[in-house]
């Protein structure tokens, strides 16, 4: 379930050689009340994804960091973490006795990091991309199909669908360039991305379309790419 690859290079070549001005989100504070919703392109009752977003945080090694969070009235169906020793966590359809598939990469920090995660159901193939480089594949769920009818959020995790937030889960840092498709990208295109090359826009969440709807102290700015 990849896209071409041919096609998104062939995107790629015909990009400009010129900044690009996308929208970026400031959380400048640890708090309940700041974040931001995204309105998705299309439901996501998907079978594989590619999940990408650029980010910088200085919030301490050893605290949980969520990262982006899409809660049904039922679930968590996919959260992606910066857990409590660094790595990189990601959830699909999470209750009480779920486990996450984990990647042990270099700590997030101050210098911006362009972020990946590729999942499909098919044959539960998970990997995390971090500027550019491929982690090893794991398997996770496979057989696995997200459900739809659900709230995107980033900045906060809902521990329930009805809004409870939790400061301490909260992401203070900068986030930008959140997109998703609906299919695994290929690796070649995911590393142009993170070089700054533009591709086709997310099919399923893209950054550049609907209005992102703010909340609390969360800023939306203008940066050149």
């Amino acid at each position: 379930m990849r896209f071409s690859c041919v096609l998104f290079l062939i995107a790629i070549s015909m990009a400009l050689a010129v900044s690009v001005t996308i929208k970026t989100v400031v959380f400048p504070s640890e708090t309940n009340v700041d974040y931001v919703e995204m309105t998705p392109v299309r439901p996501l009752n998907l079978k594989a994804f590619t999940l990408c977003m650029r980010v910088a945080t200085e919030l301490p090694s050893e605290r949980e960091i969520i990262l982006f969070a899409y809660r049904t009235p039922e679930a968590d169906e996919l959260n992606l973490w910066r857990l409590k020793d660094g790595s990189v966590g990601l959830y699909l359809s999470t209750s009480a006795d779920s486990e996450s598939v984990n990647f042990h990469v270099p700590h997030l920090g101050a210098l911006e990091t362009h972020l990946c995660v590729t999942w499909d159901s098919s044959t539960g193939a998970t990997d995390l991309f971090m500027n550019g480089r491929k982690s090893l594949t794991k398997i996770y769920k496979p057989g696995h199909t997200m459900r739809p009818k659900g709230k995107v959020v980033i900045g906060q995790d809902f521990d329930s669908y009805a809004g409870y937030l939790d400061a301490k889960q909260s992401f203070v840092g900068e986030m930008s360039d959140v997109n998703m498709w609906d299919s695994v990208l290929c690796d070649t295109t995911i590393k142009g991305m993170s070089s700054g090359m533009r591709v086709p826009r997310g099919n399923v969440l893209d950054w550049e379309g609907p209005e992102l709807k703010r909340h609390g102290g969360a800023k939306v700015l203008n940066r050149e790419l």
